[in-house]
């Protein structure tokens, strides 16, 4: 077999995508014990035996090209499949480790991730991990993220989605607002109540309410003089505080409901939910901190680890 790749390609296409996962030359140099030049003097060596850019670079930033995002996932994908099969041959035994980028809305993010990542960590020691808790739907592959948690989720043929839960939907309200507004007892009665709004980020356009009605699924625009857009927490605020009746997840508002701070109304025409997924690249072999945390939330199943109370 011939030979066509030597020392110095192989840790070209190292620094090249540690420049890549990194977004950053700088940030890629000292990963690698390195200069900012010699990474920029790689990235270039690299770009003229291919033929083709790899970034877009600017005075502060660096972006992969079309082409180069492809070359990415393939140099990645080869360059994992190297330590695992050294790992299996050697029997080491070599932990996860690395920055594990993570996005989720948040809802899941306060009440179902941010808890559980202690846990992980425990486990996982040599994992650093980076949270995005917003509503806004990022780009794995152009910003870099190795995982993002999803409701409703479309991902396309480069993505895996892997379910998680059915999130429950109920409506509430403060027992100060039923005292005042009454206690609705019909879909119908709706039309009579102070109705949170949330408006969908992407489109700005509201999100209709979800009811079983005798056994069949049904939709509502319900009418309200308060709208909430970017941060579903901010309707459940709202709804704390006696503004209204507002539908959001079971799983946010549970200790509220315990605490007896709100209170489930409709429940006769509950039962409808939204799906719950793990998106990430779908890739061979997945980076063994990709493949931890993926193993790691679908044996946790999402449920929060148990609450202690302090002692005073």
């Amino acid at each position: 077999m011939q030979r066509q790749f030597d020392d110095v390609l192989l840790g070209s296409i190292e620094l090249f995508c540690l420049a890549a996962e990194a977004g950053s030359f700088t940030a890629a140099a000292n990963a690698a014990g390195v200069t900012p030049a010699a990474v920029s003097r790689s990235i270039a060596r690299l770009e003229k035996r291919l033929g083709v850019r790899l970034f877009v670079r600017s005075t502060r930033s660096i972006r992969l090209t079309e082409g180069g995002r492809e070359y990415f996932e393939q140099c990645r994908t080869a360059l994992h499949q190297l330590a695992e099969a050294e790992h299996k041959l050697t029997g080491e035994h070599v932990q996860p480790s690395g920055t594990l980028r993570i996005s989720a809305p948040t809802t899941y993010g306060h009440h179902r991730l941010l808890p559980l990542l202690p846990e992980f960590r425990a486990r996982y020691p040599l994992i650093k991990v980076e949270a995005h808790i917003s509503n806004r739907n990022i780009d794995l592959h152009e910003e870099n993220f190795d995982i993002a948690i999803r409701f409703r989720a479309q991902p396309d043929s480069t993505m895996v989605a892997r379910h998680l839960e059915d999130a429950k939907l109920v409506v509430v309200a403060s027992p100060g607002y039923l005292l005042r507004a009454g206690q609705p007892q019909t879909l119908d009665d709706l039309v009579h109540h102070e109705c949170i709004q949330f408006d969908l980020p992407s489109s700005g356009r509201q999100i209709p309410w979800l009811f079983m009605d005798e056994g069949r699924e049904k939709e509502m625009l319900s009418g309200g003089n308060y709208s909430c857009a970017e941060d579903v927490l901010a309707g459940v605020t709202l709804a704390r505080a006696g503004a209204g009746l507002f539908q959001t997840y079971g799983f946010v508002v549970e200790k509220d409901l315990a605490r007896g701070d709100l209170v489930e109304v409709l429940q006769p025409y509950a039962g409808r939910s939204r799906p719950v997924s793990l998106i990430y690249p779908h890739a061979r072999l997945l980076p063994s901190r990709v493949r931890a945390f993926v193993e790691f939330l679908v044996e946790r199943g999402s449920a929060p680890p148990p609450q202690t109370e302090a002692v005073s």
